[in-house]
């Protein structure tokens, strides 16, 4: 039951007892009782009537309440049919959200595995900066190197013209020696020929010396007028100057010879480096 309906329940049931005093007054009043039944009637008239009226408005409220209940059945069909279509929304929102959030997280690992190649990339750049460095050092270097190599070489051609150019000078005098021999009736064999020819004035100094103190390296060579058999002083300026023995030239270069010491040095002593061959000093006495 409705609250109006409660309402109208609880107006008719005072009316009722309203009108059960009444009638119990009536009956035990006595006095004027005609009188007095005509005026209950009255009320109960009157009573009569504003119960109808409380029923028309009853019967009103009840309309109006049915149409407010119809109403409320309306708005909250059409509430219930909203949030359903909120609801759908939002499912939506969700799913889409959830299919943002694994794009997103795809997308961190895709930035992260970017990021560490990047990374891999700009160590892998650095060193190929720095090998590229030292390949260009090493490629200047290696430009020095052939600079430096071209230069030699160009020397050593003009070495080599020089040495062909002494070398046919030597053969041509060879040649000449050679006949002039072979007139007189001597051996042409140099190696047998020792000591029948001066060395000429000549001084350089000991660049190497063998382990075993008997051979050693000098400056001077062809180019100086030397030639295997040639005898040459020994001697050391410092500390003091001393003697120390004769040597023979044994094979020459143009600009070098091997000489080996005759006999012994001087008390035995070690031939160094820097220690003078010449041929002008005389040993002492």
């Amino acid at each position: 039951m409705t609250t109006v309906g409660k309402i109208l329940v609880i107006v008719i049931m005072v009316f009722a007892v309203v009108f059960l005093g009444i009638s119990t007054v009536v009956f035990t009043t006595a006095t004027n009782w005609k009188t007095a039944t005509a005026a209950q009637k009255k009320k109960v008239d009157e009573l009569t009537t504003k119960n109808r009226d409380f029923q028309t408005a009853a019967d009103a409220a009840k309309k109006e309440l049915e149409k407010a209940q119809a109403d409320h059945k309306a708005v909250l069909a059409q509430t219930e049919s909203r949030i359903k279509s909120l609801e759908d929304e939002i499912k939506t929102l969700n799913n889409e959200a959830t299919a943002a959030r694994a794009k997103l997280e795809t997308a961190q690992q895709s930035a992260n595995t970017s990021l560490a190649l990047a990374e891999g990339r700009r160590s892998e750049t650095g060193q190929l900066r720095e090998q590229k460095a030292a390949v260009e050092k090493q490629a200047n270097e290696f430009k020095l190197r052939q600079t430096e190599l071209n230069d030699k070489i160009r020397d050593l051609e003009r070495q080599s013209k020089t040495l062909d150019e002494n070398n046919k000078d030597l053969r041509d005098r060879l040649a000449r020696v050679t006949t002039l021999l072979r007139r007189a009736g001597l051996s042409d064999d140099i190696t047998t020929v020792k000591g029948t020819e001066a060395p000429p004035p000549v001084q350089g100094e000991v660049s190497r010396v063998d382990p075993m103190n008997q051979k050693m390296e000098i400056t001077i060579g062809s180019d100086d007028g030397l030639a295997p058999g040639h005898e040459l002083n020994l001697y050391r300026l410092k500390p003091r100057t001393e003697y120390l023995g004769r040597v023979r030239i044994v094979t020459v270069d143009p600009d070098q010879a091997v000489a080996r010491v005759i006999g012994k040095t001087v008390n035995g002593k070690k031939i160094q480096e820097g220690d003078i061959v010449s041929s002008t000093i005389r040993p002492r006495s």
